[in-house]
């Protein structure tokens, strides 16, 4: 059991949340159902109510982002943070270099794999397979094959998208200089630069904000919300989690399906 003064610090420590970070997938939506929840919609709109800002902080494109209900959002880290804006004013860019965006194209070829690319404003394929076209799924977004894909890759691209196992990871990103995989499904990968992800994006929105970790909370499911995690102070893990961002979370509340967040909020008076 947990004595009064754990749970004293642990009160005073909510009162030092300014800022609320929420993943989309498994966390905001349900997965099996690609809905957000009454309740979930409920606790979002009370949390802003309360002066506490809220943010997406997604591995889905700023074209891929849901309506989610009427909620208005203070900032949105999209690309796994590499792009985050606030009412179309850019907060942190961070796109993939040209030579290594080369470099991960020519390696999914030679593993005959399709590859999906993003820029701030398109999300385009040069082929498709059931894995990608059930990962677009996720975000209701239609898989786009253009006949342009390669002009629109001497663009700054965001993120590469692409079906794989995480057996093949290394071959994915051999001879990369500045590329990482931010992996939230077994099927499929979101690839973006070494040194970007969700924790550098939420540092980002904390700077302009004037904002400090302690300050923050955030709340996911997949591995590519550890980064986001180790950078708040308060971090919370869905109970439909991966064990390895339940290890690190400083706590676990329900299930996306059992509206978690919401009971959460109410527990810890946040809301």
């Amino acid at each position: 059991m947990k004595s009064s003064k754990s749970w004293k610090n642990r009160d005073k420590k909510m009162k030092d949340i300014k800022i609320a970070f929420f993943d989309i997938d498994g966390t905001l939506v349900d997965m099996l159902t690609k809905e957000m929840s009454e309740k979930t919609r409920l606790a979002l709109l009370k949390l802003r109510s309360k002066g506490i800002m809220i943010c997406i902080a997604t591995g889905r494109s700023p074209m891929g982002l849901p309506d989610l209900k009427g909620v208005t959002f203070d900032a949105f880290l999209t690309f796994n943070g590499s792009f985050c804006f606030h009412e179309k004013e850019k907060i942190y860019s961070h796109p993939i270099s040209h030579e290594d965006v080369e470099v991960i194209l020519n390696n999914a070829a030679e593993m005959k794999r399709p590859v999906s690319i993003a820029t701030s404003n398109r999300l385009v394929a040069n082929g498709k397979d059931r894995d990608l076209i059930e990962y677009y799924g996720f975000a209701k977004v239609k898989l786009d094959v253009a006949e342009d894909f390669y002009q629109v890759a001497e663009e700054e691209v965001y993120q590469v998208m692409m079906s794989c196992r995480k057996e093949e990871y290394s071959r994915i990103l051999k001879n990369t200089k500045n590329a990482k995989i931010a992996a939230w499904w077994d099927r499929a990968v979101d690839i973006i630069p070494a040194d970007s992800g969700k924790g550098t994006g939420i540092r980002s929105v904390l700077d302009y904000y004037h904002l400090k970790a302690e300050n923050a909370i955030a709340f996911g499911d997949g591995n590519n919300d550890i980064e986001m995690f180790e950078a708040v102070g308060t971090s919370v893990a869905m109970g439909n989690a991966s064990d390895e961002l339940k290890e690190i979370a400083t706590d676990i509340c329900g299930c996306v399906s059992e509206d978690g967040i919401y009971y959460y909020c109410v527990e810890h008076h946040l809301i």
